[in-house]
């Protein structure tokens, strides 16, 4: 849940095109299903569910939107190769892209801890509202003054005492890349305007624009982290490269 978002409430009963998504996903994350295989066509999911089409449709859509899942006209519905790729983003840590500048990185952790999935952060990271997660909330500086606001979610099983980091000492990706190896990424880059909490939080004056990251991460055929990296417009941009297979 991002800063400044409405709260759902916590105990509301699963979507059934969420409990579509769980099922596959956790076919993938036990081995049962691998890169390749077919999944249960629209017909069988309504069948085995007692779902509309509609419903059916949404699940594998969003599967398909998030990479999970290929769907061939005519053919079905296979798990994706996630080693097939058409450009790789790099993976930056902000303490070691802030040092190559020749900075001092320096972080504040406004928020680290375990928690039980509520319906809107079981729904970012594709589990069923109650899963055990830990919701972290920390403000990077470069040459102490913030140049982003990261809020993350990290599914429990991926990365046990993720709450216990000393965030001021590493940084969530060092963590998560020591614990829960990269396999895939997925990111969204759009421009956003600062609300209360991140003008506090970034030090950045009302309506002042920001640049906002959404990173998936996936480790294990699993859907590991979600992160929100909010950058103050003024101050930050993106650069990247990309390798076309």
């Amino acid at each position: 849940m991002a800063l400044g978002e409405e709260r759902f409430g916590h105990g509301a009963p699963e979507p059934r095109y969420a409990a579509i998504k769980n099922y596959i996903l956790g076919g993938i994350s036990r081995g049962e299903l691998r890169p390749g295989d077919r999944i249960k066509s629209e017909a069988e999911l309504i069948k085995h569910f007692g779902v509309s089409r509609m419903t059916a449709n949404r699940a594998l859509r969003e599967l398909q939107d998030a990479g999970v899942v290929v769907r061939m006209p005519g053919l079905g519905s296979f798990v994706a190769d996630s080693s097939s790729k058409g450009h790789i983003i790099e993976i930056r840590n902000i303490a070691d892209e802030i040092r190559s500048r020749g900075h001092e990185h320096s972080a504040r952790v406004i928020m680290n801890k375990a928690q039980k999935a509520d319906r809107k952060s079981a729904a970012v990271l594709g589990v069923g509202p109650g899963t055990p997660i830990f919701h972290s909330v920390i403000v990077h500086c470069e040459a102490g003054v913030p140049i982003q606001l990261e809020e993350r979610f990290v599914l429990g099983a991926a990365a046990p005492g993720y709450d216990k980091a000393d965030f001021t000492r590493t940084t969530p990706n060092e963590y998560l890349t020591s614990v829960a190896p990269l396999e895939r990424v997925d990111h969204t880059v759009r421009a956003i305007l600062a609300d209360a909490k991140t003008q506090e939080l970034l030090h950045v004056k009302s309506g002042e624009p920001c640049l906002l990251l959404i990173r998936q991460t996936w480790s294990k055929s699993r859907l590991v982290s979600y992160a929100r990296l909010t950058h103050p417009g003024g101050r930050f941009e993106f650069d990247d490269s990309f390798t076309v297979g």
